[in-house]
């Protein structure tokens, strides 16, 4: 059976499911979404994505037609009627078609998307090797012009990040804010360990609060890791004992070098290998629950 995409209330087979033209969301960029995995069935940290889609459109006054718990129901149901186990969660809402021009207030109609699917946002090797990436030199949207803690559709400023990546033939980039500190990379949060001790970013860097960011944190605690969330320069990066990458569709993914200098001896660290390891024990017994 053709992958079947839920919107707004019904499934259409994936070459028949359409919005308007017209929606804003696609004129402007205007909405917002959330990626989440799906392990034996089951949708890690629901309850939390959902919660943070509800809070970015709050923030853009964004109305969302449909409950929490509705909502939650309707992710499940989409996993189920496409039969998936394992499997990534794209959950969009639109502004909804409306007329030519910024006005939000000339919509209607918000449009609400899930679709599930098989996602390999790496090859498999990168988790064994790690990655090599580099600095952009687009930074970070100043966190007073738009918060970076809304997951809006408007992904510009990561698209042009992840551009000057790929032109240097790596699969990540990462990005600076207007203080010139580290903020995340296109689509992942950064963390480094320095003598044993997990750093990564602050909020006020202008990062989106990673679900899985989070649970690396607690993971971290629960393994007696020190943490600490702090200001970070490049600097930093380049003198770090290791370094890895975390996000809903890269899950945890090793750093090996960073602007063509080897992090360390240029291999996957102990404690990334423990975090790693972790992680997964932790996504699998999450489902069980």
């Amino acid at each position: 059976m053709p992958l079947q995409i839920y919107i707004s209330g019904k499934y259409f087979d994936k070459d028949n499911a359409k919005i308007s033209v017209y929606d804003h969301g696609l004129l402007y960029g205007d909405g917002v979404f959330e990626g989440m995995r799906a392990y034996s069935g089951n949708v890690f940290r629901l309850t939390e994505h959902i919660d943070r889609l509800y809070e970015s459109a709050l923030a853009i006054c964004l109305k969302i037609p449909m409950s929490k718990s509705d909502m939650i129901e309707a992710v499940k149901k989409t996993l189920e009627i496409n039969s998936l186990k394992d499997a990534y969660i794209r959950l969009v809402v639109t502004r909804g078609a409306g007329s030519l021009g910024l006005d939000p207030n000339r919509t209607s109609d918000p449009q609400i998307i899930i679709i599930a699917d098989h996602i390999a946002l790496y090859d498999p090797k990168f988790y064994e090797e790690g990655l090599k990436i580099i600095t952009a030199s687009t930074i970070r949207n100043h966190p007073a012009a738009l918060s970076p803690r809304i997951k809006s559709l408007n992904y510009l400023n990561n698209i042009m990040a992840k551009i000057e990546g790929l032109q240097a033939g790596c699969m990540e980039a990462i990005m600076l804010n207007h203080k010139g500190e580290v903020a995340e990379c296109t689509g992942d949060n950064i963390f480094i360990v320095k003598r044993g001790e997990l750093l990564t970013p602050p909020k006020d860097a202008g990062i989106l609060e990673g679900i899985t960011r989070n649970a690396i944190l607690e993971l971290a605690e629960s393994l007696h890791i020190p943490t600490k969330e702090t200001s970070l320069t490049r600097h930093d990066l380049f003198v770090a004992d290791e370094c890895f990458l975390t996000g809903s569709a890269a899950e945890v993914i090793p750093v090996v070098s960073i602007d063509n200098r080897s992090i360390h001896d240029g291999c996957v660290g102990p404690v990334t290998k423990k975090l790693m390891s972790e992680f997964k024990k932790l996504v699998h017994a999450d489902g069980k629950k």
